[in-house]
């Protein structure tokens, strides 16, 4: 795993615990933001439910769009905070687990709902373990912090 200034600037830790651990890179984390967010999305559209697909195109989407925005090395642009990006991987993966159940689809589509349950909860275990790192220092509340140093590991 890359621990160099390379690999990028430590997170803050959201609520002074999260992530529980550090042990998956970001850009490993990176690469299952988009592959989560592209199974959303085609769990949705090759489904028959007009809802299944309407919730699958929105979560996928959204983790997809979130992803090409954050402050991280596999991103299109830096406009969000790391720690902001976190909050929504939990986010993300509770709507998705949720979704099937509230929006009422798990059993007119079983294949979608179970694809989406998965994927949030992957998204929510691999948040808990993620090595976050930011690019440009940029955290939660806009300040820049280039001194890694005090954040913790």
């Amino acid at each position: 795993m890359d621990r160099s200034a390379a690999a990028g600037i430590l997170s803050r830790p959201l609520f002074g615990k999260l992530p529980l651990r550090r042990w998956i890179p970001q850009d490993v984390h990176s690469l299952l933001d988009y592959k989560g967010g592209t199974a959303s999305v085609l769990a949705g559209l090759l489904s028959d439910d007009p809802v299944a697909k309407a919730a699958g195109v929105a979560l996928g989407s959204s983790v997809i769009g979130v992803s090409l925005l954050t402050d991280y090395r596999m991103s299109l642009t830096k406009l969000i905070p790391i720690e902001a990006h976190e909050i929504a991987d939990y986010v993300y993966g509770a709507s998705a687990i949720l979704a099937p159940f509230v929006l009422g689809y798990a059993r007119r589509s079983p294949w979608a709902a179970a694809i989406h349950v998965v994927v949030g909860l992957s998204t929510i275990l691999a948040s808990l373990v993620t090595d976050y790192r930011c690019q440009t220092g940029m955290h939660l509340g806009g300040e820049l912090a280039t001194d890694p140093g005090a954040i913790g590991a």
